[in-house]
């Protein structure tokens, strides 16, 4: 496959709008390709940042031989995993979200996106 080929794919870029140090940005990554990332004073201009940037991180792994990962397919994620933990933690998880007054299920979500 060639760069074109690649950048046709439907990779996930995320933008967060950022305010440190250095000012207030927009900061561009690619959840699929680790260490692909890019700036911009706007949404606009992070995106097009990125797209710069996704096309010598491709360029670079093809000449160098390494593979470029696939799209992630969020289809196959059912929403669903098991997770086993102490009984104590299961207690006290239970009793907060008892407390807050919704399941422990809701309650474990949303510790979760914290």
């Amino acid at each position: 496959m060639t760069v074109k080929n690649y950048m046709d794919l439907p990779y996930h870029i995320v933008i967060q709008h950022l305010n440190d140090e250095s000012g207030s940005y927009y900061f561009a990554t690619v959840r699929e390709f680790d260490g692909c990332m890019s700036h911009g004073g706007t949404s606009a201009e992070a995106y097009e940042n990125i797209q710069e940037a996704m096309e010598g991180w491709i360029e670079s792994k093809l000449e160098n031989g390494f593979p470029v990962p696939a799209p992630i397919d969020e289809s196959q994620y059912s929403g669903k995993f098991v997770l086993r933990l102490p009984k104590s933690l299961h207690a006290r998880l239970a009793t907060e979200a008892e407390r807050e007054g919704i399941s422990l299920n809701q309650y474990a979500l949303y510790r979760l996106s914290m």
